[in-house]
């Protein structure tokens, strides 16, 4: 029995390059071979969200926060097979990834912090100090 070599990919992807074909090679439009999982959580003081990112090197994320989105990028490598061997079958998503996320107006951009162990990402997302109401007195 004969085995062949097939590439399970991403449904979406023939509509991602059916769009760049449409919008010409010079769009700006942001397109991904494969999108992460995430759980986003919110706590009392801060929104914490999780990323499934297994096998991609912390130095190829890229995460930004402009105009109350923060955007995740990056990009997973596939993996060789070896001088030995050659893939009889590949299911793991490779290539680019883009998620982007709207924040509330409590999110405090300034503090967002990162990080990444073993394939998941935490990103940390603290909320800004509610602003108390100051009682105005009434004069004469």
């Amino acid at each position: 029995m004969a085995l062949e070599r097939r590439e399970i990919r991403n449904p979406w992807s023939h509509l991602n390059q059916e769009l760049q074909r449409m919008m010409g090679e010079g769009s700006n439009i942001v397109t991904s071979d494969w999108a992460p999982v995430v759980d986003i959580k919110e706590e009392t003081d801060r929104f914490v969200l999780h990323a499934d990112l297994p096998g991609v090197e912390r130095e190829a994320i890229d995460i930004t926060m402009e105009d109350g989105v923060l955007s995740i990028r990056g990009e997973r490598k596939l993996e060789e097979a070896g001088e030995n061997g050659q893939y009889k079958r590949v299911e793991r998503a490779h290539g680019t990834f883009y998620r982007r996320f709207s924040l509330p107006d409590t999110a405090d951009p300034e503090a967002i912090s990162a990080r990444c162990k073993n394939g998941v990402l935490e990103v940390v997302i603290p909320k800004r100090e509610q602003v108390k109401p100051r009682r105005i007195e009434v004069g004469n």
